[in-house]
């Protein structure tokens, strides 16, 4: 299947030029982190990578953790944008993760073994593929946010998971991608979690609403830095990535700042 409806998003993400199937997954290898806050949902763009990830390659497969919800929401999103999950899923190249049922631990207990069962589940799909389709494999997290939960308030097992998910990018070369809720946080301060995410994060892209506020025909704004590149160039300045989107039913409409018709 040939890309269509190639955008900036995917120019932005450096994997524009996929289409054609004559590299690996652009991504493999590489931490996406996606920022969002309340007033604008950085979904979407785990969507638009979760549909581009598993059209990559007919041996591709992803891991997906779910934390904010059930397969049936995304089956459905995706559906829409001419994924069908299910198959997916029945063809071993989607694997869910549903954290949603992950019973919670006795009360004052750490859940030591929750997110290390967790990350030996991922493992285990890692292991059962041919050598050769590792480097095919997308690692996806919905919400970062709720994995202190999961590891009943423990913020170093949160962040031992994150980073055996991240050394799995350099050892099997798979993609790791995550969604945070920057605004969350209500003291103001960003927990180390978080800024550890940001430090080893290969792209950055933060979902923001208008500077100018609301507008009828654009929802928001993304801006993506990709560090690789920053460092290619050395100290010659990088062009960050800006610009407008509109989530539509079935897409989202990607445009540079005043060329909006």
């Amino acid at each position: 299947m040939e890309y269509k409806d190639l955008n900036l998003l995917d120019e932005a993400l450096g994997i524009h030029d996929n289409y054609k199937k004559e590299k690996p997954w652009p991504l493999c290898g590489r931490f996406v982190l996606v920022e969002d806050c309340v007033d604008t949902s950085g979904a979407f763009v785990l969507h638009h990578i979760l549909k581009r990830s598993l059209s990559s390659h007919p041996s591709s497969a992803l891991v997906f953790l779910a934390f904010s919800h059930p397969f049936s929401h995304y089956d459905r999103i995706l559906r829409k944008l001419g994924c069908n999950l299910a198959a997916q899923r029945d063809n071993s190249r989607f694997f869910f993760i549903d954290m949603l049922m992950l019973q919670c631990p006795d009360e004052g207990k750490p859940n030591h073994d929750g997110l290390a069962g967790v990350f030996e589940k991922i493992e285990r799909v890692i292991s059962s593929l041919h050598q050769d389709n590792m480097k095919l494999v997308t690692i996806m997290i919905d919400d970062i946010s709720f994995l202190e939960v999961a590891a009943n308030g423990s913020s170093n097992d949160v962040l031992d998971f994150l980073h055996y998910c991240h050394t799995l990018t350099s050892e099997c070369g798979c993609a790791f991608i995550a969604l945070d809720h920057k605004d969350i946080y209500l003291n103001g301060e960003r927990p180390a979690v978080i800024l550890e995410m940001e430090y080893l994060a290969d792209i950055l892209v933060k979902a923001e609403p208008l500077a100018t506020g609301l507008a009828k025909d654009v929802h928001g704004q993304l801006t993506v830095l990709d560090k690789e590149a920053l460092h290619q160039r050395g100290i010659s300045p990088i062009k960050v990535h800006n610009f407008h989107f509109k989530i539509k039913e079935n897409s989202v409409e990607y445009f540079y700042p005043g060329t909006k018709i």
